[in-house]
């Protein structure tokens, strides 16, 4: 009903009535609940509009709406409502007041300083929510409120009651409108609070509607007989899970053997949520609300709840589960030959994690006598990823080899950061379920059935311009701008493998692409370099992946469901990057805590911007940046227009992005994510 309302109005500039609408659509007097309820929604998304009891679809101008997501460091960024075109960039002086999740309209240009979206909010629609998060601040005895999601605001004043017991530094909750002190929830540094604080202030979900957990108690632990009839039974073909170490929920299993051909038969089994999670259930609003799970260093937020999401759906090792298989025949240069689809039945062998498979991939644990028995398979996995892997970089697709950090706790204490890296492990279950994604939208897309896409567009032309400049200057070509296809990108990345800023120049290809995300209209995925791509591999854990099964299985019963695809794209779009900037949040304030305790160290990094004042050092261990001030280089430099170099005046020395830097830790405030370092040595 969603896409005939959209369909409707575009084609009605003067707008209609709503019982024009239900005439053109046309409803039945019970499908005009749905329609009304369909409008509100439309409404609140901002992509159909209401004036004077007319309904309009808006013409596409400068002028948008969307939610605001907020950074720790004072700006923002506006997600258009209708899914379609980048995030517009709000600097922190043209917020008008905005928080997190609020719903505002914004005046905007397409290419602002850093030639990418930029605007202004003009008004806030709808606030997003009623309490607000913070640091509790006195200043001449009288209290006041610093908000953590805009630090370089001005401190606010603060209604407090005549018992209240916190303290400056404490982390509090407001009431947003009278800006009455609510809650305490105690210092930073208290386990717990800053998790605390980062779920409240980015609006997650920490607990489950009493209805959900009730849909979920009521589902057996045990799959009935019944449920099984139907199914294709691969219990006798082994199969394993591969996960990281600290890994609860298990959304996929992998079988693997060798045909008398030479071809590989890879089997792809994903756990059958949709079996248990139904539209329009309790257990299926909450998950779309949630749109995603949320991982923190110490706590998880499930998109299911735990009796579905870690033990039901979960395929854990030499239990039975209900899954849905995608088989595919493969040849040796890695085509795809045949490909099937259909419910099943598995029973994995082992749960095993990346490190093990790893080890036994160099030559390692392949002693250990419980496993012994699949070895053989996991050589023979190896050996069909390494072939799909040479095929997707023939045809073009990204491969960024970027270390993540990962924060090391001795007796709940953060100790240390360390690089996490990706093992040859990770990367065979990383060509599977490529393989299997691709798989899945390939065939909705030739039976023609809507789906839910998982996209990446091509990058603006200003950002390909920018990184061919840079890249030029470290000695690197690409072909014209409009030429520049995802396989001269790759080219670049092998090229600068063995370079001194090897890391600076993955970083910069990195940031030269767009944001990947889901929308109902197939537009190919740019970094795979894929026609057509969707999310299917994890229905435990990502909303749109659930919905992929339902049009799957609908698919395969020949049967046609049509969800409100763009709504469904705009919103998980929207909640997976609310919780990868939560999840990046905890990371960095925790990150900024360590390195306070560690001033006056030596640090080491890279430059990677030069700013009005300063250049700015990634700090290498630390994954976070520091400023370098101009007024602490010896000798008079200068930043010649258009230039990516500091010359210095007198002897011709220069300076620029990509360069090393070594010097004393200075200043560290959390609060203001803030790193200042002092030069010990002249780069």
């Amino acid at each position: 009903m969603i896409e005939k309302i959209i369909a409707a109005l575009q084609k009605k500039k003067q707008g209609m009535s709503f019982q024009e609408l239900a005439r053109a659509l046309p409803c039945s007097p019970r499908e005009k609940h749905r329609l009304k309820k369909s409008l509100e929604l439309l409404e609140r998304q901002g992509i159909v509009v209401k004036i004077r009891r007319r309904y309009y679809v808006p013409v596409r101008s400068n002028v948008v709406r969307g939610k605001f997501l907020a950074s720790s460091r004072g700006f923002g960024f506006v997600s258009p409502s209708d899914g379609r075109g980048e995030d517009i960039f709000i600097p922190a002086r043209y917020k008008a007041g905005a928080f997190d999740g609020d719903f505002v309209e914004v005046l905007w240009k397409r290419e602002g300083k850093k030639g990418k979206p930029e605007g202004r909010i003009l008004q806030i629609l709808e606030k997003g929510r009623k309490k607000i998060i913070g640091f509790y601040k006195e200043r001449l005895g009288r209290p006041y409120f610093l908000p953590m999601e805009a630090p370089y605001t001005e401190d606010i004043p603060l209604v407090v009651s005549s018992i209240s017991v916190a303290e400056p530094g404490m982390i509090v909750e407001a009431e947003r409108e009278t800006m009455r002190l609510t809650d305490i929830l105690g210092w930073p540094d208290e386990p717990g609070v800053d998790t605390e604080a980062v779920i409240r202030r980015f609006g997650l979900r920490a607990t489950f509607p009493k209805e959900s957990l009730e849909e979920a108690s009521d589902i057996p632990s045990k799959i009935p007989l019944g449920e099984k009839k139907g199914r294709i039974d691969y219990r006798s073909w082994t199969s394993v899970t591969i996960d990281g170490e600290a890994a609860q929920d298990f959304d996929d299993a992998v079988s693997v053997e060798k045909a008398s051909n030479g071809h590989y038969r890879l089997g792809v089994h994903i756990a059958d949520v949709s079996h248990y999670v139904k539209p329009h259930s309790a257990l299926d609003e909450e998950a779309f609300r949630r749109g995603t799970s949320v991982y923190f260093p110490d706590q998880t937020l499930p998109m299911l709840p735990e009796a579905l999401s870690t033990d039901i759906c979960s395929l854990r090792p030499k239990q039975d589960r209900l899954t849905v298989s995608v088989i595919l025949e493969i040849d040796k240069e890695g085509n795809v030959l045949k490909s099937q689809f259909h419910p099943s039945l598995i029973r994995t062998e082992a749960r095993l994690t990346y490190d093990f498979v790893y080890e036994v991939f160099e030559r390692h644990g392949r002693d250990k006598k419980e496993y012994l028995q699949l070895v053989p398979d996991l050589l023979l996995m190896r050996e069909l990823a390494r072939i799909l892997n040479s095929k997707r970089t023939r045809e073009g697709s990204l491969d960024f080899d970027l270390t993540e950090p990962e924060l090391v706790y001795r007796e709940g204490n953060l100790v240390s950061i360390v690089p996490f890296e990706r093992n040859e492990a990770h990367r065979v279950i990383e060509e599977f379920m490529v393989a299997a994604n691709e798989a899945v939208a390939s065939f909705l897309w030739q039976k023609n059935i809507p789906c839910l896409h998982r996209v990446h567009p091509r990058p603006g032309r200003k950002d390909l311009e920018r990184l061919r400049e840079i890249l030029e200057h470290f000695g690197f070509s690409l072909p014209p701008v409009e030429k520049i296809q995802s396989h001269d990108l790759q080219r670049v990345l092998e090229q600068a493998d063995s370079h001194p800023a090897a890391k600076f120049l993955n970083l910069r290809v990195l940031k030269s692409l767009k944001l990947a995300l889901y929308s109902e209209e197939n537009l190919g995925h740019y970094g795979l370099a894929k026609k057509n791509y969707t999310h299917f591999t994890s229905p435990i854990r990502r909303y749109p992946d659930l919905v992929v099964h339902r049009l799957l299985k609908s698919a395969l019963r020949r049967e046609r469901w049509e969800p409100p695809l763009p709504v469904i794209a705009a919103v998980c779009s929207e909640r997976e990057r609310q919780a990868e900037a939560a999840e990046r949040e905890l990371m960095e304030w925790r990150i900024f805590r360590l390195l306070k305790e560690k001033l006056g160290e030596e640090v080491q990094g890279v430059i990677v911007d030069i700013a009005k004042t300063g250049v700015v050092v990634e700090l290498d261990g630390y994954f976070v940046e520091g400023m370098v001030f101009f007024s602490d280089f010896k000798g008079d430099y200068r930043l010649p227009k258009g230039q990516r170099e500091l010359v210095e005046r007198n002897t011709g020395r220069r300076i620029g992005l990509g360069d090393r830097m070594t010097g004393i830790l200075a200043s560290v405030d959390p609060t203001l994510r803030r790193i200042t370092v002092t030069l010990t040595l002249g780069r």
